[in-house]
């Protein structure tokens, strides 16, 4: 069994509730700030391609309707993600708990068992887990939340489209920048954030490491505003929770989040190109023994990754 008592030369004198507090403050400055940047940006796009000021917002509800601005919503992304989520962490964590990165990692990464495995378990989980979002896309609201789904409905349609736009390029350049923005740089902020930070803090508060995975990672869907991906993205939450907790090595989680978004990156390129005809992004082709050997599969390489780092199983937070 796992020891979750803090072992870290912390000077935070703060109870976990109040570190939580402060870290929100944080998060809601760096989001400020991503916000005021992305008006620069925008304002300067304005400014220099000759369009009115109020294609400035329109540029982000139907980015299709503006060629050429891929670069720009890519650079927004890039610059708004990092400000709201890796930003804010590490500054708190300096700042208000002066610590460092290594503070993230009880045990080395090399001395952390089947690393390799977590890639190929990433990707193993994705045919079950298309299953769920199939599911979670065809939930129906009863009568009396029909504004609320509507509403639920036109904000996911409207992060659809940007997605859609921001995955629908062709040129190898292009490839990398996007598994930059959209793999490594979420990858690794969300992961500090809520892995590193956030689901430590729920374990010390609660004394329960199962809770503390599951409440970070509902928090970690929900603020996502995607309730029709909502069960899906708790799912992979709690995934990348558990191979933190197991390995006691945060880039183990980092490195699911980048592969569970950069294989998705990648094989939509390749869809693109015509170099396959499989699309990934249709959650509908999904066939129910596909989902259950994935489980299956999924459960497996879990349970063996877990033996692997047990005997060696260290405090994580």
């Amino acid at each position: 069994m796992e020891d979750f008592r803090s072992t870290s030369p912390s000077t935070n004198p703060l109870h976990p509730l109040r570190s939580l507090l402060v870290l929100l403050g944080f998060i809601l400055l760096g989001m400020s700030l991503g916000g005021l940047l992305a008006g620069l940006f925008l304002a300067g796009w304005a400014t220099t391609g000759g369009h009115d000021v109020g294609e400035i917002t329109d540029v982000l509800s139907n980015p299709a309707d503006y060629p050429g601005s891929w670069p720009l919503l890519m650079l927004i992304q890039a610059v708004s993600h990092l400000c709201s989520f890796l930003l804010p962490s590490l500054l708190y964590l300096r700042w208000i708990e002066h610590r460092g990165w290594a503070d993230f990692n009880a045990r080395p990464l090399s001395a952390v068992q089947a690393v390799g495995l977590v890639a190929l378990l990433t990707i193993t989980f994705m045919p079950f887990n298309g299953l769920i979002i199939e599911w979670n896309q065809n939930l129906d609201f009863p009568d009396a939340l029909r504004g609320l789904e509507e509403w639920m409905k036109q904000k996911e349609d409207q992060i659809s489209e940007l997605t859609t736009f921001l995955t629908n390029f062709s040129s190898p350049l292009e490839l990398v920048i996007a598994l930059v923005v959209i793999a490594i740089i979420p990858g690794i902020g969300e992961e500090v954030l809520f892995r590193g930070l956030l689901q430590r803090k729920l374990a010390q508060w609660t004394g329960n490491v199962h809770v503390a995975i599951w409440v970070a990672a509902i928090i970690f869907s929900a603020i996502h505003v995607q309730f029709y991906g909502f069960v899906p993205r708790v799912l992979l939450g709690a995934l990348f929770g558990y191979l933190y907790v197991w390995s006691g090595n945060l880039w183990v989680a980092i490195l699911a989040h980048a592969v569970n978004n950069g294989f998705t990156v990648f094989m939509v390129w390749l869809y693109h190109r015509k170099m396959i005809s499989i699309d990934i992004e249709n959650t509908n082709s999904v066939p129910w023994t596909g989902a259950v050997i994935s489980l299956i599969l999924t459960i497996g390489f879990l349970v063996f990754f877990r033996k692997s780092n047990q005997s060696s199983s260290q405090p994580y937070v």
